[in-house]
């Protein structure tokens, strides 16, 4: 059974839809799923699951990084140039305009900020995506979220009748880059959008390990096998089970451990995202038999509990 991970570098032009059911057709794995959407005309890092680790995507480093290109002077429906111009500035407008001015407005992105996503996304309201409300002329109030901005750095500027600006993003999930592009805009005075995005880290895969669809047909004609599950969920606390444990497992049984993970710690540093703490489950050989529930405190004399939470296939 197919069961792993596909480290896909998205060209522009596609939806993550439209990625997901070429590598399902290439891959003729009925079961594939996507971490992370990406808009159709950003490239890059677009992690997909095939099999029983779909089950999975869930559980890769939040943590992702992105290339980004910001034009200044004009607003449009989209936040990014795939949408309607709704404003635009004269050049005279954006003589005022330089490098250290901008950056200087850079600051109040970074850390936890609270962000509008744009009206063209992928969030619902009451059942319905946002683009398709938008698409349908119907105006709604899209709810402000909390997300966080570890680093913007400047990369380039250039200057011109409208300038524009290279930025090197590492942000938390939910981020949208078109949104701090509009904002960056606004907080000028100058109107901003997204010119191009490309996303270089998600799910803990980088752009120079992607690969892209042509090369993926290739790749299926000699024998490719997509990556291991096991070593991208090693930012889990890891538990190991005998093998009379590993039956329970596949029974569905909670587990009594003798000792506490070792590395315990790395669930501490997971809590934001999941507060019950979690762990890999592997066998003694090294394959990944699934995820649990960590219990560290059941009254009993045993270090911990682990509880079935997504049981991978035997294999």
């Amino acid at each position: 059974m197919t069961c792993g991970f596909l480290n896909l570098c998205k060209p522009a032009g596609f939806t993550s839809h439209d990625c997901v059911a070429r590598v399902r057709r290439l891959t003729r794995c009925k079961r594939t799923g996507h971490g992370g959407t990406l808009d159709p005309m950003a490239v890059g890092v677009l992690p997909i699951a095939l099999g029983p680790a779909t089950r999975l995507l869930q559980f890769l480093p939040g943590a992702k990084a992105y290339d980004a290109t910001v034009r200044f002077g004009l607003t449009t429906a989209t936040d990014d140039l795939e949408g309607e111009v709704l404003t635009q500035r004269s050049p005279t407008e954006l003589a005022d305009l330089n490098a250290d001015r901008a950056i200087a407005a850079l600051a109040q992105f970074i850390g936890t900020i609270t962000q509008i996503p744009p009206k063209y996304s992928a969030i619902q309201v009451d059942g319905q995506r946002l683009y398709d409300l938008a698409r349908q002329g119907k105006d709604v109030e899209v709810p402000e979220r909390q997300v966080l901005v570890e680093s913007i750095a400047l990369r380039a500027w250039r200057s011109g009748d409208y300038p524009e600006a290279d930025l090197a993003i590492v942000c938390g999930p939910g981020t949208y880059i078109r949104s701090i592009a509009r904002d960056w805009g606004a907080a000028l005075g100058t109107g901003a959008t997204l010119a191009s995005l490309k996303r270089t880290l998600s799910g803990g895969f980088t752009l120079q390990d992607s690969i892209t669809l042509e090369q993926l047909e290739q790749a299926i004609e000699q024998g490719w096998q997509p990556i291991d599950p096991a070593p991208c969920l090693a930012h889990l606390p890891t538990v190991v089970l005998t093998a009379e444990q590993v039956q329970s497992w596949f029974f569905g049984r909670a587990i009594a451990l003798a000792e506490l993970p070792e590395d315990l710690d790395k669930a501490i540093a997971l809590k934001q995202d999941f507060p019950e703490p979690i762990a890999r489950v592997l066998d003694k050989a090294g394959h990944l038999l699934g995820v649990g529930n960590l219990s560290l405190d059941d009254g009993s004399d045993a270090g911990a509990i682990v509880a079935p939470r997504v049981v991978l296939p035997a294999p």
